[in-house]
C-alpha cells in the first residue's frame, strides 16, 4: 500500500474534511472578533453559540461549556479552579493518567492527600468525607483502558454529593459514556483542529478563574474566542463516527499469527491497542517511520521517556521499552492494517534476538 498510514491518532488525528471546511469559511468570511458589537462580531458569536449548542447536546444534561486551548488548559481550570477555597484535602486520581492531569495535580504542592488508584481498584471506594476531588481520564491515552466515569460518577454522587468529579474527556469523548461535575474535551482528538477544546461545567458547579483579563466565556475564560476553530470543533463532533472495532480485531488477530507479541491493553477503547513487540520502541518506530508508517510508543507528551503508565497495567522491564501504542481514526483502513503488520514482522525479524 502506497502513501503514509498514520496510526498515532491518540496523539491527534487528522482534520475531518467538515471540520477543515467550517474553519476556511470562517477565516473567509466570518473573521470578526466575536464580541465587537458590530454586524460581523454579532455573526461571529452566533456560529460561536450554535457550535457550543452542538457540543452540548452531544454531553450530559444540564450545563454550559467553556472554550479553552485545548485539554491541558481545560485540566487545569477544573483541578485548580475546584480545590481552591474548598473544604477537604484529599484529591482521588488515578496512577495511570495523562500528564495534563497528573502535572497539574503535583503542582498544587503541599496540603494536599492525593491517592492514586491501580486500574483494578474500584476508584469509589477510596472515596470519603474529606475528598475534595476525583480527577480520573475516561480513557487511558496509552492502553486505552476504560474507566467507566459514568457508572463511578452515580456511585460517588450517591453518597458524597459534595464531591466534586473532574473527567479528562480527550481520549474518550464521543468513544464512550462520559459523566462528571466537569468534563475536559479536546478537538484535534476527534478530527478538529488542535488549538481548541473545552471545559464542561455541571450546572450548579462553582469553578474558580485562574487567568484574568476580559470579561468573555463569563469570566471563566477570558480572551477572544477563536472562532474558526471552534466551528471546526463542532463541525468534526457532528460527523464523528463509531470507529476501529474491525481495524483492532484485524491487528489483533495479525499479532496473534506472529507470534511473540504481548498485547498491553485489556478492557481497552476500539481505536487504541498497545502491545510490546520484543524490538526496542525507538528501534522499531525508526524503522517503521522509514516506511511511512507512524505509530508511537506511548503519549506524546512523554517525549520518547520510559512509560511512567506502563507499570500501572502490570508491565515490566524489557516489555515497557519494546511497547507500541497503535491508534486508528476516521481515515484508517483494513489495507493498512495489513501493511503495518508486514512491516512489523520485517522489523522483529531484522532487530529481535
Amino acid at each position: 500500500m502506497k502513501g503514509m498510514i498514520y496510526f498515532d491518532n491518540a496523539a491527534s488525528t487528522k482534520p475531518r474534511p467538515e471540520a477543515v471546511s467550517a474553519m476556511n469559511a470562517v477565516l473567509s468570511e466570518s473573521y470578526a472578533n466575536p464580541n465587537a458589537l458590530h454586524k460581523g462580531g454579532i455573526e461571529a458569536e452566533k456560529i460561536i453559540a450554535s457550535s457550543r449548542e452542538t457540543l452540548l447536546s452531544l454531553m450530559p444534561k444540564g450545563g454550559d461549556l467553556i472554550f479553552t486551548s485545548g485539554a491541558t488548559e481545560s485540566n487545569n481550570l477544573a483541578v485548580m479552579g475546584s480545590v481552591k477555597k474548598r473544604g477537604g484535602n484529599k484529591i482521588i486520581t488515578t496512577a495511570f493518567e495523562h500528564p495534563g492531569v497528573s502535572g497539574v495535580i503535583g503542582a498544587l504542592g503541599s496540603g494536599f492527600d492525593v491517592v492514586r488508584v491501580s486500574p483494578k481498584d474500584n476508584i469509589a471506594d477510596f472515596v470519603d468525607e474529606n475528598t475534595v476531588l476525583v480527577s480520573v481520564t475516561a480513557v487511558c491515552s496509552e492502553t486505552g483502558f476504560i474507566v467507566g466515569v459514568e457508572r463511578l460518577y452515580k456511585e460517588i454522587k450517591g453518597r458524597f454529593p459534595d464531591c466534586v468529579i473532574h473527567t479528562d474527556g480527550a481520549q474518550g469523548f464521543l468513544k464512550t459514556p462520559l459523566d462528571g461535575d466537569l468534563i475536559s474535551v479536546s478537538a484535534h482528538k476527534i478530527g478538529g483542529v488542535a488549538g481548541v477544546g473545552g471545559l464542561f461545567i455541571k450546572r450548579g458547579v462553582r469553578v474558580i478563574p485562574q487567568i484574568f483579563g476580559g470579561g468573555q466565556q463569563k469570566g471563566l475564560r477570558p480572551g477572544t474566542e477563536p472562532t474558526a476553530l471552534i466551528a471546526a470543533f463542532a463541525k468534526a463532533a457532528e460527523a464523528a463516527e463509531p470507529l476501529g472495532a474491525k481495524l483492532q480485531k484485524r491487528l489483533k488477530d495479525g499479532l496473534n499469527r506472529l507470534g511473540g507479541m504481548k498485547i498491553n491493553s485489556y478492557n481497552n477503547i476500539d481505536n487504541i491497542l498497545n502491545f510490546s513487540c520484543g524490538v526496542k520502541s525507538e528501534v522499531m518506530l525508526r524503522f517503521l517511520a522509514e516506511r511511512d508508517i507512524y505509530v508511537s510508543g506511548g503519549s506524546a507528551c512523554s517525549r520518547g521517556k520510559r512509560s511512567k503508565i506502563l507499570p500501572a497495567f502490570g508491565v515490566s522491564g524489557r516489555d515497557i521499552d519494546s511497547a507500541v501504542r497503535v491508534s486508528f481514526g476516521w481515515q484508517n483502513v483494513a489495507g493498512e492494517v495489513d501493511a503495518f503488520l508486514e512491516a512489523l514482522e520485517a522489523g522483529v525479524k531484522r532487530f529481535g534476538t
